[in-house]
């Protein structure tokens, strides 16, 4: 049976490690919630990010956490603010404050003398994980897994070819769900720091003893995997890992994205054993 199969389909899995409730205050003093998956009695933690519109409960996510907790690694899933159970209203972009959201995170767990051995993040995760890495220099390994390189084109595709010009007219545009009714509002303020962020030039800030693995899969319908291929290019320390055929949320993939995360995070974690991070 699968890792990701054997996770959902037996609740026994959980009880032999401990996962505790951990509430986190942002810089604005919003609550951030998460789950601390605690393996064994080390101090190595890995931090899971999860994407646009979902949550540290999105399967890909939770799947993460019981795959690194079958390997003896801990990990700590969070809802950033204005999604899951954190406080704080939904945004469109908002990448400096969920950047800062996982600043204060890391800074939470280095403050409990925990080794934060790696950030893992999916899809708009994984780009927080490297606008971190390129802010502000103090973990060792980034796992972007699917993560945009063209967020233009990441705009077009939520809000439609003419955003600018609308938003220009109203201030804001109005995304609705299938049925209708409001989904989020996106503001200028919210579309211009999009657009401002330009990865082009944040990537190469990162340092060159940060490892970086970019996964993608190569039916990626949401972000395409030439985004990967830009990664590759311009990261200083990059190892790419393409997962033939596997779609955005590597729904018929899942085993081989989780032990590809895995082995790399236990090689990070071998290799540094006996150094603090």
């Amino acid at each position: 049976m699968s890792i990701a199969a054997a996770a959902t389909q037996n609740p026994s899995i959980q009880q032999h490690h401990h996962n505790h409730r951990i509430i986190i205050p942002n810089k604005n003093g919003e609550k951030l919630v998460g789950i601390l998956h605690q393996s064994g009695t080390t101090t190595d933690l890995v931090i899971l990010c999860h994407g646009f519109q979902c949550s540290k409960d999105t399967n890909l996510i939770l799947n993460l956490a019981v795959a690194l907790e079958k390997a003896q690694i801990s990990s700590f899933r969070f809802d950033f603010s204005g999604n899951g159970e954190s406080e704080g209203s939904f945004q469109f972009g908002n990448f400096s404050t969920e950047v800062d959201d996982l600043h204060a995170v890391v800074q939470h767990f280095r403050e409990s003398n925990r080794v934060i051995r790696a950030i893992v993040g999916h899809s708009k995760g994984g780009n927080m994980g490297l606008l971190h890495a390129s802010k502000y220099h103090d973990i060792k390994t980034v796992v972007n897994i699917s993560g945009r390189y063209n967020l233009k084109a990441g705009i077009e595709e939520c809000l439609g070819k003419d955003y600018f010009e609308r938003i220009k007219k109203d201030g804001f545009i109005d995304v609705k769900k299938s049925s209708g009714s409001l989904d989020y509002r996106v503001t200028k303020e919210s579309l211009m720091e999009v657009l401002g962020t330009n990865l082009n030039e944040v990537c190469p800030q990162i340092d060159k003893e940060c490892r970086v693995l970019t996964i993608h899969g190569s039916s990626d319908e949401s972000n395409s995997v030439q985004d990967a291929h830009e990664f590759a290019k311009i990261i200083p320390n990059h190892k790419l890992h393409i997962i033939e055929g596997a779609d955005h949320a590597y729904n018929n993939h899942q085993d081989e994205l989780l032990s590809v995360v895995v082995c790399f995070i236990k090689e990070t974690i071998d290799q540094n054993k006996g150094t603090a991070s």
